[in-house]
């Protein structure tokens, strides 16, 4: 049978994973790094995916590829389809003005009809996350290059459309689970919205009517064939054997790569702390803790997504200068509520809820709860209950959560796995580690190569099933504290 590869071009580094297109069982993989920060410039990704190309020994075996990678990367292109200045990536949050200044904008000057309109036009109320947001920061920040703009992509697509060989900016393509995240696209109709894109770059409808926007292929739909091109080593590639497909927003690829179908909801620990739910139907949230995404097999992606997430627990080990395995034990250790002791983890501002000038609080500190154990446990508890209010603004919009599959770098941490089912209050399901996100892009190679109707169904592996009584009073504590931290942004 042929062999398919998937991409995972994350924040922190790329992932490409080589496997069996029937099966789904893994042939090869490798991993290489990403700088640092939340401006980076799109030649690093280039870099690292040459990287695992050759770390995986080449592709002249593989069949398909096809990219998955974080969402809501402003990659902005002249018209020789040069990179015009490094790109903002989704945990930047430089425009969180634009964002409030493109809702009011939209509401005639009223911030709830505002919100209501962008929920009503593209799923999502605007945060800085949104590409939508970046672009009017652009505008009014950097108006030189804005001018010079000629396409408009995001991580994946540029990747997809340099493995092409990058040939006319009109070769640009994309999927709608990526679109679905920038702010000028609407996945029930699947159409882009210029006039969205026109008020954010302060120009009018005809003038962004020349920008080139990638084209939305289907779900299994073959994008492109690979192409020949230099590499920045400076060896000579040529991949015009294969065969690229679509590619997907990280998130849409972790869901295809789980297996989950409507009705199913994930919650993911790495960089950012997601959940999405996978629904036959779409979502338009007003209040913005919920974006109106579209997953990667054609249905939608409601999603909740915190900028907050595993990286709480390395800093509170840090603090502790402690190991993994004893930062664990004295987790574990604590009693639950972790003797009063609450830790608000918004460590790098908040996206769920949406305080980007947010700083973390600890409370409750007393001379006897005040200890390493305690601290440990609060940070756990506080990334928990961080994604406990997540679980619950999804539900908020008529999606049942009864139990949830916990995926991400986070469940290396065997506190957070043991814990979750307490503070989360639902069942949880622990699949074994793996690159979920590579893995559902290899999926989406398989199913372009196949076709039909239904991606391939892998085996996900052996599962790991948790219960617990839950823990009301240690999410209530959460809640008066985040509160606090909340009226306090809002008075600032």
């Amino acid at each position: 049978m042929p062999l398919v590869a998937g991409v995972d071009s994350s924040t922190q580094s790329c992932k490409l994973v080589v496997r069996d297109a029937a099966t789904g069982v893994l042939v090869r993989e490798a991993k290489a790094s990403h700088p640092d920060g939340s401006e980076v410039h799109p030649d690093h990704w280039w870099t690292a995916l040459n990287e695992v190309i050759d770390g995986v020994g080449g592709l002249d075996d593989v069949a398909a590829l096809s990219v998955g990678g974080q969402q809501h990367g402003m990659v902005v292109l002249d018209a020789d389809g040069q990179v015009i200045r490094p790109a903002l990536l989704w945990n930047d949050t430089r425009s969180a003005g634009a964002a409030r200044d493109l809702i009011r904008e939209f509401g005639d000057g009223d911030e709830a009809a505002g919100r209501r309109a962008w929920a009503d036009a593209v799923g999502s109320v605007l945060v800085a996350s949104l590409t939508i947001t970046k672009l009017r920061w652009l505008a009014d920040h950097e108006p030189e290059n804005a001018a010079r703009i000629a396409a408009i992509c995001l991580p994946h697509d540029w990747l997809t459309w340099k493995l092409s060989g990058a040939s006319s900016l009109d070769t640009l393509v994309t999927d709608r689970s990526d679109a679905s995240g920038t702010g000028y696209f609407d996945s029930v109709t699947n159409t882009y919205r210029r006039d969205l894109l026109a008020r954010a770059l302060r120009r009018s409808e005809e003038e962004v009517a020349g920008i080139v926007l990638p084209r939305v292929v289907g779900p299994h739909e073959e994008a492109a064939r690979g192409g020949i091109f230099t590499t920045p080593s400076g060896e000579e590639r040529d991949l015009t054997h294969l065969v690229l497909g679509p590619g997907c927003g990280d998130n849409a690829g972790a869901a295809l790569g789980l297996g989950l179908r409507p009705g199913a909801t994930s919650v993911s620990l790495g960089t950012s702390g997601v959940v999405a739910a996978v629904s036959a139907t779409p979502t338009h949230d007003a209040s913005g803790l919920v974006t109106g995404f579209a997953d990667a097999t054609g249905a939608f992606l409601p999603l909740a997504c915190t900028l907050n997430a595993a990286r709480i627990l390395d800093a509170a080990k840090q603090v502790l200068g402690v190991s993994y395995e004893e930062f664990d034990r004295l987790a574990l250790s604590a009693e639950p509520g972790a003797a009063g002791l609450v830790h608000v983890p918004y460590l790098e501002g908040e996206r769920t809820p949406n305080l980007p000038e947010a700083t973390g609080m600890l409370t409750g500190m007393t001379l006897s709860s005040l200890t390493p154990a305690n601290y440990a446990r609060a940070a756990v508890e506080g990334l928990l209950c961080l994604m406990g209010a997540c679980v619950d603004a999804v539900r908020s919009q008529g999606v049942a959560i009864d139990a949830v599959t916990l995926v991400g770098g986070g469940v290396k941490w065997a506190c957070a796995r043991e814990l979750a089912p307490a503070v989360l209050a639902v069942p949880v399901d622990v699949p074994e580690p793996g690159e979920y996100v590579a893995n559902g892009a290899a999926k989406q190679a398989a199913w372009v190569l196949a076709g039909g109707e239904e991606p391939p169904v892998w085996e996900l592996g052996p599962v790991e099933h948790l219960v617990a009584e839950p823990q009301p009073e240690v999410r209530a504590a959460y809640d008066a504290a985040a509160a606090i931290v909340a009226a306090s942004q809002q008075s600032a």
